[in-house]
């Protein structure tokens, strides 16, 4: 089996962070490995309130190199919460010479326009975007990465895709989803030459939490089992795009994806 690690948040609802991305992992049949980054809860008693609480950077420390000594075939990294997390992460990915590297650049773990730590973002753009394979920054996360400003249209996405493909990442995917206002859930793909649009069906649900994980994990297990990054990509599309179209209630403040729809459809 192809060896998978996310280095990332938990979220202890189990929709998103390092459960959903160990669901996908197996969904693709690899075998997956964590690093666990932050601890991320949800209060029921206060509208489901996020608590974040990262982890001690010498238990990152220990826990990366458990797993990178096991020959990692593709990561992801997920929730980095700080700027030293962030380098960490870097670090042992060049110490590891890691050439599969898929940078979910998660910026909020609740709403969409507030940065969970500014400098974090900084971090990002200079130590992780040069090691990635492939960067999957929704909206608001393309627009902090790539200074364009709020993203609305196709040819702000374009815009944006270029400026953080010069920052370093070889491939961008910047998700548009349903929050752009087009017919089709819209993703830019962008490889330095060209743009690609990857359209899909929009289904009216707000049971979509984790849908950003699982798409990000799914493309670096196709990256592990051998598949070119454009393969990767568009089958990781329909592999979300089946697992949103089953997302269910988990509760009166949350719907998860479902990451075996694909598979089980």
């Amino acid at each position: 089996m192809k060896k998978t690690l996310t280095i990332a948040g938990s979220d202890t609802s189990g929709g998103a962070g390092i459960q959903a991305d160990l669901k996908t992992f197996q969904e693709h049949g690899t075998y997956g490995m964590t690093a666990l980054t932050t601890i991320v809860t949800m209060d029921p008693d206060n509208g489901w309130n996020h608590g974040v609480f990262p982890l001690a950077i010498d238990t990152l420390q220990a826990q990366l190199k458990t797993a990178m000594s096991t020959g990692i075939d593709a990561l992801k990294t997920g929730m980095l919460a700080t700027p030293e997390i962030i380098e960490t992460a870097a670090a042992s990915i060049k110490e590891n010479d890691i050439q599969k590297v898929v940078i979910d650049p998660v910026m909020v773990c609740k709403g969409e326009d507030e940065v969970l730590n500014p400098e974090a973002a900084e971090a990002t753009r200079d130590s992780l975007l040069p090691l990635a394979t492939v960067v999957t920054p929704n909206l608001f996360e393309a627009w902090q990465l790539s200074g364009v400003g709020p993203i609305r249209t196709i040819d702000d996405m374009k815009e944006a895709a270029q400026k953080i493909h010069a920052l370093g990442a070889k491939n961008v995917v910047v998700k548009g989803g349903k929050q752009l206002q087009s017919e089709k859930a819209v993703d830019l793909f962008y490889d330095g030459h060209e743009f690609e649009l990857l359209e899909g069906e929009k289904h009216n649900t707000t049971y979509n939490h984790g849908a950003g994980c699982t798409f990000a994990a799914a493309i670096t297990a196709n990256l592990a089992n051998g598949q070119d990054v454009k393969t990767a990509v568009h089958n990781a599309k329909d592999f979300v795009n089946a697992a949103i179209k089953h997302g269910w209630r988990l509760n009166e403040y949350v719907g998860p994806v479902m990451h075996g729809a694909y598979n089980h459809k």
